[in-house]
């Protein structure tokens, strides 16, 4: 099923947009105590095309959207292999002609013969396509990950998706940079929580980018699906493969503080790398090495594309 298919649902929602100075204020108090050092700034977006965050567009700027395709009840209990959508369409539903789309995902599986996780990172402008996302799936025979660039004419994924959709122009962004991790939270937990708590039911969205400087982070990927029905967080866990991954990791994807009524995953980001590794990011396990860079901007508003009639919350974290 794409997206141009007339049937497919499609909800918005407009979100909180503060001034980025404010939001800067907010995550800094909150992150004193997940972080011993924590700057946030506002600042010009620097050139993300370059080493070491090597995205599709230069920057974050014009403007936004957080996209949420699809969701997790889509691949559990059981798989439905018909959840097909095309990353191209996603730009049009915010009137964009030329966009950046960057975030986390399940990847194509009609593509890569299995089961996979997808780091969106996808520049159009019209008929014109830079296609630089990356796919990592389990190898079969030893287990171990592979990590893929997509074909420039892949742009599909499956199943969940959780995206950054903006015009990719330079402009002023927020600059997080936190090292030696003192609290419990991850980077992305600490950095929603943090907004949650300032901004209560008022629904504020992020998207962008964060590297992981130093350090391993503990990361999924899925296996080929399930032909066992997972019904619980147990469940899935066992039928996850995870990894211990090493810094340099460049991480894309969403975050909001509050859901607006919209069954959204309230953060979601993946991984890739230049040294073959890359998925599903959790937390880094070596917290007193631990370094985060990150840019990020505000999402002016939510786009709910095919939201699952039947619901749950099994694996949302």
């Amino acid at each position: 099923m794409a997206l141009k298919t007339p049937t497919l649902r499609v909800d918005r929602k407009q979100l909180k947009c503060p001034p980025l100075e404010e939001v800067a204020t907010v995550l800094s108090k909150g992150l004193q105590d997940v972080f011993s050092h924590v700057s946030v700034e506002v600042v010009d977006c620097p050139d993300l095309t370059q080493q070491p965050f090597t995205l599709a567009r230069q920057g974050l700027g014009g403007k936004t959207a957080l996209v949420e395709s699809g969701g997790v009840p889509f691949l559990l209990p059981l798989v439905n292999r018909e959840k097909l959508y095309e990353m191209q369409d996603f730009g049009k539903l915010t009137g964009l002609e030329s966009f950046l789309i960057i975030g986390a995902g399940a990847g194509p599986w009609p593509h890569a013969g299995t089961n996979c996780e997808l780091m969106a990172n996808l520049s159009v402008d019209g008929n014109k396509v830079d296609n630089q996302s990356r796919i990592a799936k389990v190898d079969p025979k030893d287990k171990s990950c592979l990590l893929e660039t997509l074909p420039e004419k892949e742009t599909r994924h499956a199943l969940l998706g959780n995206l950054f959709c903006t015009e990719g122009k330079p402009g002023k962004v927020l600059k997080v940079h936190c090292r030696h991790r003192i609290g419990e939270d991850d980077f992305v937990t600490s950095l929603r929580k943090a907004l949650a708590s300032h901004y209560k039911n008022e629904a504020v969205g992020l998207g962008g980018t964060f590297l992981l400087k130093e350090g391993k982070a503990r990361q999924h990927v899925m296996p080929d699906f399930s032909l066992t029905p997972l019904h619980t967080e147990e469940d899935l866990s066992k039928w996850l493969r995870f990894f211990n991954m090493s810094a340099p990791l460049i991480a894309v994807g969403t975050l909001i503080s509050a859901d607006p009524g919209l069954d959204l995953r309230v953060q979601h980001f993946h991984s890739f790398s230049h040294h073959g590794e890359g998925g599903h990011y959790h937390n880094d396990t070596t917290p007193n090495t631990a370094e985060y860079l990150g840019y990020f901007n505000l999402g002016e508003s939510v786009i709910r594309v095919d939201a699952p009639i039947e619901t749950h919350h099994i694996g949302r974290d």
